[in-house]
């Protein structure tokens, strides 16, 4: 009885430390010698090497001989699907985050845990209790006050937050496909396949747009190689192996720590300091995430869609 709840444990600590991974991400934008979407398409074809040789180890491995491996698996249109959804998001959110603050961008984007729940609702009947969805509003109150402050203040732009919310519902697509597909591929599989789809994607818009494709400096490159290797190696690859363990609804709730990473780095990196409120919220939003948590133990059983649990 107690192995379902550590599987469960370290499959919420692999999402949080994602979430803290991804919320880096809007730093590594601002700071870059690149356009927005250029940096999104090298975030994504930077970050193929690892996720190329994790993919190799995964098939491998021990994990490969306990899963049954149909026929072209690689053709599988998950695949494309998640690479489509997750260009779409990728490029919408790096572009807000130049029109806008981090934290609102980020607030913003991070809508998608909201989508998600209608959408597993209506599409899966994955029905999300009474007790989950208080907790979810709670967290949304508590990130409205993370960044009250910024938008009284009325500092974001419109188009941006336009954009932000653009991005929120291709990043609720791409949580629910992934959440499908990792119950037939390992997590290096789909990352390593959604990532080169959405990378192909995006290389030809930075010269359809007119940004600036390549850095000037070594310096630049760290950048684009710093935000590759967190926000997706590592962080989307984390998010990718909690979703195996946890049902899409619940893990797109722990998703709005990525916020609270986010408005700390910018907090401390760009100098956009914390207010009284913000502190507040942010405590606010980890206890939704807590409530969320102990909501989803307490059902009596897990929805018949729920992604299945592998190595």
């Amino acid at each position: 009885m107690m192995k379902p709840e550590r599987s469960e444990l370290s499959a919420l600590l692999a999402l949080l430390a994602g979430a803290l991974a991804i919320g880096s991400s809007g730093i590594f934008v601002r700071i870059a010698e690149t356009g927005p979407v250029a940096a999104a398409f090298w975030r994504g074809a930077l970050a193929l090497p690892p996720l190329a040789l994790w993919a190799l180890i995964e098939r491998r491995g021990p994990v490969a001989a306990d899963r049954a491996r149909p026929r072209g698996a690689l053709l599988d249109p998950g695949f494309l699907w998640a690479g489509v959804f997750f260009a779409a998001d990728i490029a919408l959110y790096h572009l807000s985050l130049m029109r806008t603050s981090i934290a609102a961008s980020s607030l913003e984007a991070n809508t998608a845990p909201i989508v998600v729940t209608i959408l597993a609702w209506v599409l899966w009947g994955e029905r999300p209790r009474l007790g989950f969805l208080l907790a979810t509003l709670l967290a949304f109150g508590g990130l409205l006050l993370m960044v009250s402050p910024k938008l009284a203040a009325g500092g974001h732009a419109l188009g941006g937050d336009c954009l932000a919310l653009g991005a929120a519902w291709f990043y609720a697509a791409y949580i629910l496909a992934v959440s499908r597909l990792r119950v037939r591929h390992g997590t290096g599989a789909v990352m390593f396949a959604s990532t080169l789809v959405f990378s192909l994607l995006l290389l030809p818009l930075p010269l359809l747009m007119g940004e600036k494709l390549l850095p000037d400096t070594a310096r630049g490159w760290l950048v684009l190689a710093a935000l590759a290797l967190s926000a997706q190696a590592l962080g989307q690859s984390l998010i990718a192996y909690a979703l195996a363990h946890l049902p899409a609804t619940f893990g797109a709730v722990g998703l709005y720590l990525q916020v609270i990473a986010a408005t700390v780095y910018a907090w401390l990196l760009l100098d956009e300091r914390l207010r009284p409120v913000q502190l507040v919220g942010g405590v606010i939003v980890l206890v939704g995430i807590a409530l969320a948590r102990a909501s989803r133990l307490r059902s009596a059983a897990p929805p018949a869609s729920e992604p299945a649990a592998s190595g």
